[in-house]
């Protein structure tokens, strides 16, 4: 009998079922990506009744393929920018203003805010196509630039402003819940000794929601890298410019045929993902 008085049999039973659930839906589909990433699976043909073990081939040529670069790079920038700088910085911003102001005025903004996140991707990308798009777009009419193709000409930016507007709100309510707990006596002392706002949140708040900080910066970081949203406005073009990485290993895939050599890309994904999350959670042991 464990310290819950349970006993083992009965706490196993009371998580089967959530074992079972993970078993197949995460750890099984990781499993065999794994093994497709070292075979040479293809959608179709001789490949696909059969595949063969290829060992290292596949993770080999990636890193010597110029579009996997050129892809990792973008993904780099789409990370830095749209998500650690764009949305972290937005949100605590708004997060901050909404804290003096009018209870129906900062209801409406949370809202509006929350509105751009809770719409389904293919309703979003449709509305932001809508804006961005040559000849009938908003943005042109409004600019008196109705030529200008925006999708195409400045793709990674289109697709970075758009992140920030879509992926916002979560950084928002975080830092919102964040900023609940700061002792207002603190605040109060900052604002009678004469700091600037700049200094009281360089000086008390920060302080304070380091940690979490760190925990958005890490959840934005991993959502944006992963993130498929950017085909549905660009497919990755023009000429590879928008090509992020979750895009790539999708044409790879379906378009491409090639299941064994995307995999092989998914599985460097992966380890990307699994290097950020543990130089953030190095981070917060420090703050511990």
């Amino acid at each position: 009998m464990d310290s819950s008085g349970l006993g083992v049999r009965r706490a196993v039973g009371f998580v089967a079922p959530a074992l079972v659930l993970i078993g197949i839906f995460l750890v099984f589909p990781a499993l065999w990506t794994l093994y497709i990433g070292i075979t040479n699976y293809q959608l179709t043909g001789p490949a696909a009744a059969n595949p063969q073990v290829v060992g290292l081939d596949n993770l080999v040529e990636a890193v010597r393929d110029p579009l996997f670069t050129n892809s990792v790079w973008l993904t780099a920038l789409f990370v830095l920018f749209s998500a650690v700088i764009g949305q972290n910085v937005l949100g605590f911003l708004l997060a901050w203003l909404l804290r003096s102001v009018s209870p129906w005025l900062r209801r409406t903004t949370e809202g509006l805010v929350l509105l751009s996140w809770i719409l389904p991707s293919t309703v979003v990308a449709f509305l932001w196509f809508a804006v961005l798009s040559r000849d009938t777009g908003t943005l042109g009419l409004l600019l008196g630039q109705p030529e200008t193709s925006w999708l195409v000409q400045y793709p990674m930016t289109s697709l970075i402003i758009f992140n920030i507007w879509r992926g916002t709100a979560f950084s928002m309510l975080l830092y919102t819940s964040a900023l609940a707990a700061v002792p207002p006596s603190q605040l109060e002392t900052a604002r009678l000794a004469g700091a600037s706002g700049r200094q009281t949140v360089r000086d008390v708040v920060f302080p304070h929601i380091r940690g979490h900080v760190l925990t958005n910066t890490l959840l934005i970081s991993l959502w944006t890298a992963n993130d498929f949203t950017p085909f549905l406005l660009t497919s990755g073009g023009p000429n590879h410019q928008s090509e992020v990485l979750p895009v790539l290993i999708y044409r790879q895939a379906l378009e491409g045929g090639q299941l064994g050599y995307a995999s092989a890309m998914s599985m460097l994904l992966l380890v990307g993902n699994l290097a950020i999350a543990l130089v953030y959670l190095r981070l917060l042991r420090r703050r511990a």
